[in-house]
């Protein structure tokens, strides 16, 4: 055991933690009469970004004064916040929390807040302030799969796969979820070159499968749309870590065959049906069109439309 401190030592010491005592407290401003605190946070700094639809967004990773908030404080600040901007009329408050400030999410709770989504590094908190129930919408539910089904019209072969670590392997076509921010063409093209190793272009959409409480999405509803593309190289490159074979397989031994899905025999009856009387007949083309909100656009798939019915202003 170290000896007791005596006489200066023992003064220099307690000054010392008096010191530090006084620095865990509410900081002095440096000028003035040296004797000023920082003012307290308040409602004033929760500063929202009031959006169209009458709702309001507060980002707390863009406030300054976090290094001085504890969650104490943030629950009155915010709770004066919610008052004004109830006052104000707006219908609703979101809240983004960044995960390292996950401190806020129970004084934001005890307030009525609640868990709308969450991503890798933040949370997304919403509260009510509208008459009745909450008319807020919901996060995504769905997943977006996307497959590829690569078809050579001139060897009338098709590009398929048997998936690696499934109870049973079946022929299908190469595909994957796509990204966020993704078309879905891109998808179906990057997937089958991840797997297989054959470059491709998109060439339409054949089809679209609506599963809901699907058990490889959490139990939410999954998208699942197969695209049809062109190759632009044959030789196959297997990825070892997903597929267990890979082949270009004769169209007609597709349709034939027992060993695969039940989505990929239909489509391979489409495909079939699309080489002989034409894939007009099948094919939902894309074109890119200007979105309502400004220097947005989107995609849309539909059968093609003529020319002169894009500018036809009426019926005659």
């Amino acid at each position: 055991m170290p000896p007791l401190l005596r006489g200066s030592n023992r003064r220099v010491v307690l000054a010392l933690a008096r010191r530090a005592v006084l620095g865990a407290g509410p900081r002095w401003s440096a000028g003035g009469s040296g004797c000023a605190r920082d003012s307290p946070f308040g409602a004033e700094e929760l500063r929202g970004e009031p959006d169209r639809f009458g709702g309001v967004s507060v980002r707390l990773g863009r406030l300054d004064a976090l290094d001085r908030l504890d969650p104490v404080a943030f629950q009155r600040a915010l709770q004066a916040a919610v008052q004004k901007w109830r006052s104000e009329g707006r219908v609703a408050v979101w809240l983004h929390i960044p995960i390292l400030q996950s401190r806020f999410i129970a004084p934001a709770a005890s307030l009525g807040f609640c868990f709308h989504h969450a991503e890798s590094d933040s949370s997304m908190l919403s509260l009510w302030l509208g008459d009745g129930p909450s008319r807020l919408p919901g996060y995504a539910t769905h997943q977006v799969g996307v497959a590829g089904a690569v078809f050579d019209e001139n060897t009338r072969k098709i590009l398929v796969v048997q998936d690696r670590n499934k109870l049973k392997n079946m022929w299908k076509f190469p595909g994957g979820l796509s990204e966020p921010g993704e078309d879905i063409g891109d998808t179906a093209v990057r997937e089958v070159f991840e797997e297989t190793g054959i470059k491709s272009e998109f060439q339409s959409l054949l089809s679209i499968r609506q599963q809901h409480t699907h058990p490889g999405a959490f139990g939410k509803s999954d998208m699942y749309i197969i695209c049809r593309l062109k190759p632009y190289s044959f030789t196959i490159n297997l990825c070892q870590h997903e597929c267990l074979k890979c082949e270009w397989m004769n169209l007609s031994d597709l349709v034939k065959t027992k060993n695969t899905t039940p989505i990929t025999s239909r489509v391979a009856r489409l495909l079939l049906y699309g080489y002989k009387e034409g894939f007009d007949k099948i094919d939902l083309t894309m074109e890119e069109l200007p979105a309502v909100y400004t220097g947005l656009f989107y995609k849309l798939y539909h059968k093609k439309l003529p020319d002169n019915y894009k500018t036809m202003t009426g019926m005659d």
